[in-house]
C-alpha cells in the first residue's frame, strides 16, 4: 500500500502563499488519483481537490482559481499550490491515495469528493491563516 506523507503547512498571512507537498517514499503516485482534503477545528473533513491519472484536476468552489494541484515529477510529488489564503483556509491538511478501482479516470469526476475512495491517508499539516 502506498502511504503518502504531507510537508510544507506553515503560519501564512491572510493574502499569502504556501505549496504543500504529497510524497511516498519508495513509491510512484504517477497511478493514482491524490486526493487533497482538509478538517478545520470542529468541522468534518472536506475534500478540496484532486488530480486524476490521467492528469484532470478537480477543486471544491472554495479554493478554485486560487488552488492549483498538479505533479511534480521530477521530485515524485503532488503539490497543492494554495494562493490567497483566506482566514478559513485554516485547518489541516490530508494527503490521500485513490482507490485504482473507485477512482479510475472513468469515475473520479463523480467521486473524488468521497473519502472512502481513498485507500490510504497521510498524517496531515498544519496550515493555519492569520494576521
Amino acid at each position: 500500500q502506498v502511504q503518502p506523507v504531507e510537508s510544507g503547512g506553515d503560519l501564512v498571512q491572510p493574502g499569502g502563499s504556501l505549496r504543500l507537498s504529497c510524497s511516498a517514499s519508495g513509491n510512484t503516485l504517477d497511478d493514482y488519483a491524490i486526493g487533497w482534503f482538509r478538517q478545520a477545528p470542529g468541522k468534518d473533513r472536506e475534500a478540496i481537490s484532486c488530480i486524476a491519472k490521467n492528469g484532470y484536476t478537480y477543486y471544491d468552489d472554495s479554493v478554485k482559481d486560487r488552488f492549483t494541484i498538479f505533479r511534480d515529477n521530477f521530485k515524485n510529488t503532488v503539490d497543492l499550490q494554495m494562493n490567497n489564503l483566506l482566514l478559513e483556509d485554516s485547518g489541516t491538511y490530508y494527503c490521500a491515495v485513490g482507490s485504482p478501482l473507485w477512482l479510475s479516470d472513468y469515475f473520479v469526476p463523480t467521486h473524488w469528493p468521497v473519502a472512502n475512495r481513498y485507500d490510504s491517508w497521510g498524517q496531515g499539516t498544519q496550515v493555519t491563516v492569520s494576521s
